[in-house]
Order: C-alpha cells, then structure tokens, then sequence
C-alpha cells in the first residue's frame, strides 16, 4: 500500500492537520466482516479517526481503544490503532441498511444512537491506562469526535469523516481529517477556521485522491511534515487464543474438554480458529490446581 496519510501544519505553524484517505483500510473491514451499507459507514468513519488518533501517539507499541455506543441497533463499536498505523475494529450488528427518506444518504446517526458514549483508552505503556469519556452528541461520529476532543483534551479540533459506498456495496472512497489548533495560535486561526468550506471528505476523495492537493486548497501555506502508511492488521493467531484460555478458570477449561471440537471466531477479521481436545488439555497442563 503506498502512503496514504499527510500529517501537516499550517496557518504560520498553528495548526496541525491529519489527513487520511482510509478506503483501502474500510473495504477491507467491510470485507471480513460482510458489513451492509450503513454498519460499514459507522464502522468506516470510526476506524478512520482511530487510526489517525493513534499515529497521534508519540511511543512506539501505544495504542488507541474507542468504544462508541449510543443504544442504537448497531450496538457496540469497537477500533483499536496502535501508533505504527495498524488498526482494526468491529461492530455489533454488521447487517444494517437504513437511510434518511429527504436525502437517501447513509442514516449513520440513527443507527449508532445518541444515548450512550464515546470512550477512548490510550495504552500509553504505563501502569495505567488512560480512559476518558464523553456523551454522544449526534451518532454520525465526526461531531462525538469534535467534542471528545474539545471536552476531553482541551484541544479546539475540527474532524471531517466520511464514507462512500457504491452500488455494489464496495467502499468507494474513505477518508479522514483532524484539523486542531496548538496552544499557541491566535484568534485570527480560528476565524480562518471558521470559514472554511469544508465539503464532505469522502466526495473529495471520490473526485481526486491526491491528499496534498487538498490540503493546500485549504491551506495555502501547509507545509507536510510526514507521510505514513495506515492498513488494516488484525493480528490475531492460534497461539494467541490459547494464550487466552489460559487466562480461563479451570473448571470452565474442563468443561470445555468434554467437546470434541472447540470453534473460536476473531472479532477483527472473522478468522475462525479450531481447537481439540489436545488443544484443551494442553492448555489444561498449564493451568494450576488452584484455578
């Protein structure tokens, strides 16, 4: 995959944008995880922004867990990006397609919901994580992010997300952008914010992928200070869910003996994994008497 994010400042080193073209990185989602239209929007939009959020990160192996659930039928969203560009994520109800009737677009905000939240965890390889929490504000996730970042991090961001399904259902375009002022800008930036004409992300992009045309259309005197790579990993292996089970009381490993054959599914990419009970007892001799 060639590179596929900007990072940038602009506005005389006042800001500093983030600019993702995620399609590849959405249809690859969509792929493992069979998602209709509208789960694949919600989805889409939310690994976007955790990938950038985690190439954010200035230590190599932190990583990023947004949690988002509103009580909508899409249930739980789950992303988690680690500062090397690798993301993944899934969702509850992958079979959604639902549409607002005035416009035919994508009803990402109902089906997330608004009564519930927007968690992040950053994994900053200390003792403790750090977790902060924010109320969902409309569903479509651009704005939860906005104000999880203006509630939580004190940090004026704007965040456009979007996704752009064809009529195959394939991702047609993807894409992300975090723009936030650093602590020394001026009144004269947020102004200049504030006028922006910011046109959905993902019809940008349909139209022109090239993300350093963009960013100068909307930041003459941007200049680019990086440009990574973003992709889809799970990660995930036999030997990783054995790992796992070891972690199981040994009463409840005995009782999943008794089955001839185990199935475990991934979360992040469908993988089904198959254990037997050599498997199991294996595992078994691990585990000590007094579990």
């Amino acid at each position: 995959m060639n590179k596929n994010v900007l990072i940038a400042t602009a506005l005389n080193e006042h800001a500093r944008i983030y600019l993702l073209d995620s399609k590849e990185v959405v249809e690859q989602a969509r792929k493992y995880h069979d998602l209709w239209p509208t789960s694949c929007a919600a989805l889409g939009r939310t690994l976007s922004v955790t990938a950038l959020m985690g190439l954010m990160q200035k230590d190599e192996n932190e990583t990023v867990t947004v949690t988002i659930n509103g009580n909508g039928p899409i249930g739980t969203i789950l992303c988690v990006a680690q500062s090397n560009g690798e993301v993944k994520g899934f969702c509850g109800n992958k079979h959604i397609y639902q549409t607002y009737e005035n416009t035919h677009k994508l009803a990402v905000g109902p089906a997330v919901g608004t009564d519930g939240y927007l968690k992040v965890t950053k994994n900053l390889k200390m003792k403790q994580s750090y977790t902060s929490q924010v109320a969902l504000q409309s569903g479509e996730i651009g704005d939860d992010f906005a104000f999880y970042f203006m509630e939580s991090e004190q940090v004026p961001t704007i965040v456009s997300v979007g996704v752009l399904v064809d009529t195959d259902d394939s991702v047609r375009s993807a894409g992300a952008m975090i723009i936030e002022l650093l602590p020394n800008h001026v009144e004269s930036d947020i102004s200049y914010l504030e006028k922006l004409d910011l046109k959905p992300i993902s019809s940008v992009l349909d139209q022109d992928p090239d993300l350093a045309k963009y960013l100068y259309e909307l930041f003459p005197d941007a200049g680019i200070l990086e440009e990574k790579e973003v992709s889809y990993r799970c990660g995930c292996s036999k030997d990783k869910f054995m790992s796992k089970l070891l972690t199981l009381p040994k009463k409840d490993l005995e009782e999943i003996s008794k089955d001839e054959k185990i199935e475990i599914k991934c979360e992040f990419c469908s993988k089904v994994y198959h254990f037997d009970q050599n498997d199991i007892r294996t595992v078994l001799g691990y585990v000590s008497d007094k579990r």
